[in-house]
C-alpha cells in the first residue's frame, strides 16, 4: 500500500470506514491507520467522523496522466515526448535530471503528487502536502549553449501568469522567478517558484530542467511555518481541475520551449514587465550578505532587472541576487 493509493481511495471526499480502505488496498485496518497517520504528519487534513471511519477534510481531484494528454492542443501533444505523473519523489527536477543522462528526458514532463526532497532556487526547501499543489518539471535541449538561456525563467513566469489569467486570476511577476497572488487587500504572496537547472556545455549543447512548485491549497498549519507571505490558488479561485491546469501549463511551456532558441526572451520582454509586481517600486537588494535600497525598474531582453540606486541606474543578472518590496 501507498500513501498514493489511499489519497485516490479519500479523493472523493466521502467518509470510508478503516475496514472499506484495508479491503480495497490489501492490508489491515491497523496498517490503514498508521498510513493516515503518516498523511496527518504530511499536513494532509483529515476528519475522523465517529463510527464511520475518515474523510478529507477537502476533496481532491488526483492527476491523472491519461486525463492530462487528451486535454493537450495537438500542437502540443506532437511537442510531448513522454509525461509523467508519479506519486512520490525526492524531486522531479532531479528525476528528469537522471532520464537526461540516460539519453531521454528532452520534451519530457513529469510531475509529482508529493516531492520530499523538493527545493527552490537558493536551496530552499518547497513542501507542500500530496496532491495540494501543481509540482512538475519540464526537461528541453538546446543546441547553442547558456547564453541561449538568457531570460528562460521570465519567460516561464510570463506562460504561469497567461494560464492563470485564463482562469480569471490576475498573478504578478516578481524578478527573477516567483509568480505573486493578492488573496485578500493587497499584500501579495508567493503562489508560484520557478527553478531552472542547467548542465552541458556553455557554448553547446546543454539540458535544461524547468521546475515549477504552484501553491493550489496551504493548510494554516504549514502557512505558519512559511517565513515570508505566500498564496495558494484555490483561495481565490476554486473549482478549476487539476488535470486541465495541468494539460494547460504543458501546452504553454511547450510551446514557449519549442521558440525559445531562437527568438529568446525578446518576444516575452513586454509581457513580462506588464506584470512586473514592483515597477517603479522602492525594493531591497539582497547579495549574499549584502543588501541596499533601491527602486525596480524594468528588465531587457537579456532578462536583467534594473534598478536606480542613488540615483544611478544598475543592472541586476540573476545569479543569487534577489529584491524585496520595501515598505
Amino acid at each position: 500500500m501507498t500513501i498514493g493509493n489511499l489519497m485516490r481511495l479519500l479523493s472523493d471526499g466521502e467518509v470510508h470506514s478503516g475496514e472499506q480502505l484495508g479491503e480495497a488496498l490489501g492490508v489491515s485496518r491497523a496498517a490503514v491507520w498508521k498510513q493516515l497517520k503518516k498523511l496527518e504528519a504530511l499536513g494532509v487534513e483529515l476528519v475522523a467522523v465517529k463510527g464511520r471511519g475518515y474523510r478529507l477534510a477537502h476533496p481532491l481531484e488526483p492527476l491523472d496522466g491519461a486525463k492530462i494528454v487528451e486535454r493537450l492542443p495537438a500542437d502540443a501533444r506532437h511537442l510531448l515526448a513522454r509525461l509523467f505523473v508519479e506519486d512520490q519523489l525526492p524531486s522531479s527536477n532531479e528525476y528528469l535530471r537522471e532520464r537526461f543522462s540516460q539519453g531521454a528526458g528532452h520534451g519530457e514532463v513529469c510531475f509529482v503528487e508529493l516531492q520530499t526532497a523538493g527545493r527552490g532556487r537558493r536551496g530552499r526547501v518547497w513542501s507542500t502536502p500530496w496532491g495540494q499543489s501543481l509540482m512538475v518539471s519540464t526537461g528541453w535541449r538546446f543546441e547553442s549553449g547558456v547564453n541561449a538561456l538568457e531570460g528562460l525563467s521570465l519567460a516561464v513566469g510570463v506562460v504561469v501568469s497567461q494560464v492563470l489569467e485564463q482562469y480569471g486570476v490576475s498573478p504578478k511577476l516578481k524578478w527573477p522567478n516567483d509568480v505573486l497572488l493578492a488573496e485578500q487587500g493587497d499584500e501579495l504572496g508567493k503562489l508560484a517558484g520557478i527553478l531552472i537547472e542547467v548542465t552541458g556545455d556553455a557554448a553547446g549543447p546543454c539540458e535544461v530542467v524547468i521546475g515549477i512548485g504552484m501553491n493550489l491549497s496551504l493548510p494554516d498549519s504549514l502557512r505558519a511555518a512559511i517565513d515570508q507571505p505566500v498564496a495558494a490558488l484555490f483561495d481565490v479561485k476554486a473549482g478549476i481541475s487539476r488535470n486541465q491546469l495541468a494539460a494547460d501549463m504543458v501546452a504553454g511551456l511547450l510551446n514557449m520551449l519549442s521558440g525559445f532558441e531562437s527568438s529568446g526572451f525578446a518576444p516575452w520582454l513586454e509581457a513580462w514587465n506588464q506584470r512586473h509586481a514592483y515597477a517603479g517600486l522602492p525594493i531591497r537588494v539582497l547579495q549574499g550578505e549584502r543588501s541596499s535600497d533601491a527602486v525596480a525598474g524594468d528588465v531587457d531582453e537579456s532578462g536583467n532587472l534594473w534598478v536606480t540606486e542613488n540615483g544611478h541606474s544598475r543592472r541586476l543578472s540573476g545569479g543569487e541576487i534577489s529584491v524585496r518590496r520595501r515598505l
